[in-house]
């Protein structure tokens, strides 16, 4: 539980700059800030995204009556929110790698829980063609880092 509470509150701080990304082949985008000038925002801001994240985390937690699939994805979830913690470099190329692997790695995570547990043949289909998609980027990546490194 102690755990579970530390990665919680350890995402909470990540949750920001995902909560702010635009879209992404069929990712929403995040909701536009409110207008108004940064020192009017005040705590309210601070709050609302507090709140947000705090909902955030809850959908991300087991619960004791989640399905198999369910417990699966919050836990392939957890592991990719985790991983793409990785520390900026200053470098908008090494960076949006460092994230993309991760984020890329949740979804061939997410592909499997979907193998082990669709029904659908369709969905599984789907779910094959993202892992080999995501693992093809995935390698296209580290391969540009082991040529780039940060300077």
């Amino acid at each position: 539980m102690t755990r579970s509470i530390s990665i919680a509150l350890g995402l909470l701080a990540l949750a920001g700059p995902a909560l702010a990304q635009s879209s992404h082949q069929g990712h929403g985008a995040a909701p536009a800030p409110d207008t108004a000038p940064m020192g009017q925002m005040g705590m309210g801001m601070g709050m609302m995204n507090m709140e947000s994240m705090q909902t955030m985390m809850k959908t991300m937690m087991p619960s004791p009556g989640d399905a198999a699939s369910t417990k699966d994805f919050k836990s392939a979830d957890m592991k990719m929110m985790q991983d793409m913690a990785v520390p900026y470099t200053g470098n908008a190329d090494i960076d949006f790698r460092a994230k993309m692997i991760p984020h890329h790695q949740g979804a061939i995570d997410m592909a499997k829980v979907a193998l082990a547990h669709a029904k659908d043949e369709t969905t599984k289909a789907l779910a094959v063609q993202i892992i080999k998609d995501q693992e093809r980027e995935i390698a296209e990546m580290r391969e540009w880092l082991s040529k780039n490194p940060p300077k």
